[in-house]
């Protein structure tokens, strides 16, 4: 529908401004109302059709249903237009299949602020089947004798005129009503003027019918014509007649056939959940014109399927309506946002526009000499922001034009929320369901129980009312399966509200603070029955920016906490940064958010970044001395990775003494420091105090396989899984599987094989980053020998540098030497040994370049730089022979 945007052009003084009134392409709507028109015509065609059938299912209406702003009553216009002709149809639509048929398309805006009622409403219809050029006798000797009883006195032409009608449809209704009030006080030989004697005629009439006379037997065949003429004149009455228009249209001969298609728009406005005397009567007329078809335009669905609502609308159910109810038998479709529409039979909700059409709606709708006059930059903020919502791009378009009267827009400009779109989403909204709504915009997700308890409501009925309303989105699949429609809550949280009943600060924080007790309820409850990790993270990630933003006291984050280390998964938790000016860590809330988002982010950044974080974390204090003791131990473990010992010992040694929960794990850190110094006795002594808290058979893999006692630590890394396996750590599960995997790559590549993808399978669904450097290393050594190239080896190191990890370095380093020296390329093996001794020289990881040695057979060239368990010889003994064994193996190059 082409036009000029009269507001954008009365903002500016530039002339050369070009405002149009885009439309963005709707064709999926479309198709939608042709497939279902093509239908309803195909079922008014049938023999067996009556129009008189009362009974009988209805299938002639549809719904186009969604939030405020999404281009409802832009679609409602474009389908009337597309309905009148083909010249207003856009060329992508397409040619209808009913060609040949007349459709006769009626738009009537039920908004408040067209002050549309139900007498208007069925005046609206007739004067529109006035273009007919003839008198529908039937119904017209009906409105006569209501115009005369409700309206005595008054000029039915005037009236029309004065409400539009006859601006829009002409002047002939009047004429034609006349025309059959004259017809029918002929056919009955009635003296007199007609326009006098109503009363006259419609009894006359009445008594005709029931004594079946001839004169009149054309209105004979309208079994109920009868009993309407003589029902009192009200509008409870008129609520009737459209069934004696739908006898008329029913009589219309082949060439004057016309099939009426009224679109109802803004159907919100008939009257609320509670008062539907209004609807009722609208129901009526939908239902007494099973040959015309309806398009329904609206906030909500209609909810003429629901069964309870009988007796407060005359017909109700799935048995009445079967285009209108959901599909019981399959899980309803996910509201989702994108340029799509989901269908529920009948019910259709209007989705939000894609980027793209954002894209194009935004340089079309202001223009100077042929280009777009907002920028590409401009229009990239503000289709991010406006979620796909057509109002947003509008309110932009204004800002845009506001903001250019004084000064270049820029594309800060428009990160920005509008107040107006929360007066447009609370405007049919039950104080109750208002209150609900401002509750769950806290939140990401919630359900019926969660939503109560966030409201502070004893009762989920305003939760129920409010996830029927179309910008609540649901995911049948997910942890909780409601959401709000990211733009309405991005703007119910951070816009101006300047609504009656808008919230406080304190308002809010109240609401947050339920909101974190009923997600701990949640998940402790969870807990009581049985580990269930995904609803962990799926707390704490709503959660965790309540705590921070409101500045609450932790409760059960902190065993939520633990409970999320524990398994070493580590999966991402972090929240958005918060709104406005980074005011640092400020609070317990604060700390926690950032210690957890370091330890989840490690497996993606260097670990020097880590150890930045969690330094920073430390040094505040704010933590309560458990989690206090989690942020020092981690902390100690990335020094480990970096190669910093000293700073890891020194950590390591500060939780060890503490005796808290991780004290084991730091145990197992001081164990490790040893071995990596070269101290192996020291590190099997502690390692064989370990247990399973300290990971005891793990830490034993560790230090037997710089051995070469490659089956020992084989079997302990397999002891360890199968612990982990029990106590249902997927984490440490997958780890002690990786190293096992790695240590039988070197005895035994084929059986390697089947431990590499058992390990691959353990990792599905993890983010351990040095686990997976674990795996990769082990596909090298095992392929050792018969490498056709080192690119996938060199790749790997430059990801791991990325990571920081400077153990896994070391270890891809051996990896390699144990190629060349299969290969017998000692002047390669020399090369490793070089980058080896580069990364030891903290002093950890020196004796990997004496392995080195060891596999090429080649002689120290210093004294030995560790404490071996069985001796130097026997170490060197074991790792050449491994070196022998690998070169005698069938795939070795040779």
């Amino acid at each position: 529908m082409a036009g000029r945007d009269l507001r954008a052009l009365f903002s500016t003084n530039d002339r050369r401004l070009e405002a149009g009134e885009a439309f963005t392409n709707r064709q999926m709507q479309w198709e939608l109302v042709a497939a279902a028109l093509t239908g309803h015509l195909r079922h008014t065609a049938d023999p067996v059709f009556d129009v008189e059938d009362l009974e009988a299912p209805r299938d002639n209406v549809m719904v186009f249903h969604g939030v405020g702003g999404i281009g409802k009553t832009t679609l409602s216009h474009k389908l009337e237009a597309a309905l009148a002709g083909a010249e207003h149809r856009p060329a992508q639509w397409g040619e209808p299949s009913w060609a040949g048929e007349r459709i006769l398309p009626v738009r009537i805006d039920l908004s408040r602020s067209a002050g549309t009622d139900f007498e208007q409403l069925v005046l609206t219809i007739r004067a529109a089947l006035s273009t007919l050029g003839r008198p529908l006798p039937a119904f017209d000797v009906a409105l006569r004798r209501y115009w005369e009883a409700q309206h005595p006195g008054e000029n039915l032409e005037e009236y029309l005129r004065r409400g539009g009608l006859t601006g829009r449809f002409g002047k002939a209704m009047p004429q034609q009503m006349q025309s059959a009030m004259a017809d029918v006080a002929q056919a009955l030989l009635l003296p007199g003027t007609v326009g006098t004697a109503v009363g006259q005629v419609t009894g006359s009439l009445v008594r005709a019918l029931r004594e079946r006379r001839q004169t009149v037997r054309a209105l004979a065949r309208c079994a109920r014509l009868a009993d309407l003429l003589e029902a009192e004149p009200d509008v409870e009455a008129l609520s009737f007649y459209p069934h004696l228009l739908a006898w008329e249209l029913a009589q219309l001969p082949p060439d004057k056939k016309v099939t009426p298609v009224i679109l109802l728009d803004t159907f919100e406005d008939v009257g609320d959940r509670t008062h539907r005397d209004l609807e009722r009567l609208i129901q009526r007329v939908v239902w007494l014109m099973p040959n015309t078809f309806f398009v329904v335009t609206g906030r909500s669905r209609l909810q003429w399927a629901d069964p309870a609502l009988q007796g407060q609308l005359d017909y109700t159910g799935a048995a009445a309506w079967p285009g209108l109810a959901a599909p019981a038998s399959v899980v309803p479709a996910a509201r989702t946002t994108g340029a799509t529409t989901r269908e529920r039979g009948r019910q259709v909700l209007v989705g939000d526009f894609s980027a793209e059409d954002c894209d194009d709606y935004l340089a079309r709708r202001l223009s100077r000499e042929g280009q777009p006059l907002i920028s590409a930059p401009i229009r990239q903020v503000i289709t991010d922001r406006s979620h796909g919502l057509p109002l947003y791009l509008d309110l932009s378009v204004l800002r845009f034009l506001e903001i250019r009267r004084t000064r270049e827009p820029q594309p800060a400009d428009f990160d920005h929320d509008f107040g107006a779109l929360i007066a447009r989403t609370l405007s049919d909204l039950s104080p109750d369901e208002r209150h609900v709504l401002r509750s769950v915009s806290l939140l990401d997700a919630f359900d019926l129980t969660l939503a109560s308890a966030t409201a502070g409501l004893p009762h989920e009925a305003p939760v129920q009312r409010l996830i029927e309303r179309p910008f609540v989105r649901e995911n049948p699949f997910g942890l909780w399966p409601y959401h709000l429609h990211g733009l309405i809550r991005s703007t119910i949280r951070n816009a101006h509200d300047s609504t009656d009943d808008g919230w406080s600060p304190r308002d809010w924080r109240w609401a947050a603070t339920r909101a974190l007790s009923a997600l701990g309820d949640q998940w402790t409850a969870a807990e009581a029955t049985g580990r269930d990790r995904m609803l962990l993270v799926g707390c704490l990630r709503q959660a965790l920016p309540l705590a921070r933003d409101f500045r609450l006291d932790l409760g059960w984050l902190a065993d939520a906490a633990w409970a999320y280390v524990s398994d070493s998964v580590w999966e991402p938790i972090a929240p958005p940064s918060r709104t406005g000016a980074d005011r640092g860590l400020e609070t317990p809330a604060d700390a926690l958010v950032e210690l957890l988002a370091a330890l989840a982010r490690r497996q993606h950044e260097h670990r020097s970044l880590t150890a930045s974080r969690l330094t920073a974390v430390v040094r505040t204090g704010l933590l309560p001395a458990e989690l206090h003791e989690m942020a020092v131990y981690y902390l100690a473990k990335a020094h480990r990775d970096l190669g910093d010992s000293a700073a890891s010992r020194h950590g390591m040694q500060l939780v060890a003494g503490g005796g808290g929960r991780l004290a084991p794990a730091a145990r197992r850190g001081l164990a490790h420091l040893a071995r990596l110094a070269g101290d192996f006795p020291t590190a099997y002594d502690t390692a064989r105090t370990l247990g399973w808290a300290g990971r005891q058979h793990r830490v034993e893999g560790d230090i037997l396989w710089p051995h070469a006692e490659l089956d020992r630590a084989a079997a302990a890394y397999a002891a360890a899984r199968v612990q982990a396996e029990q106590h249902g750590v997927a984490g440490e599960r997958a780890t002690s599987q990786a190293h096992r995997a790695f240590v039988l790559a070197f005895t035994d590549p084929a059986v390697a094989d089947d431990e590499l993808h058992l390990a691959e399978q353990l990792l599905t669904g993890l983010d351990l980053r040095a686990t997976s450097f674990t795996v990769r290393i082990a596909a090298l050594v095992r392929d050792a020998g018969a490498l056709r190239g080192l690119e996938a080896a060199r790749a790997l190191r430059a990801e791991i540098r990325d990571a920081g990890i400077t153990a896994a370095e070391a270890v891809l380093e051996l990896a390699l030497a144990f190629h060349h020296a299969v290969l017998g390329e000692r002047d390669k093996v020399r090369a490793v040994i070089d980058r080896l001794r580069e990364l030891a020289r903290t002093g950890d990881y020196v004796y990997y370049a004496d392995i080195a040695y060891y596999m090429a057979d080649l002689p120290l060239d210093s004294p030995p730089t560790a404490r071996w368990i069985d001796g130097e010889q026997t170490v060197r003994s074991r790792w050449s022979m491994l070196v022998a064994s690998r070169r005698e193996h069938p795939h070795t190059a040779r």
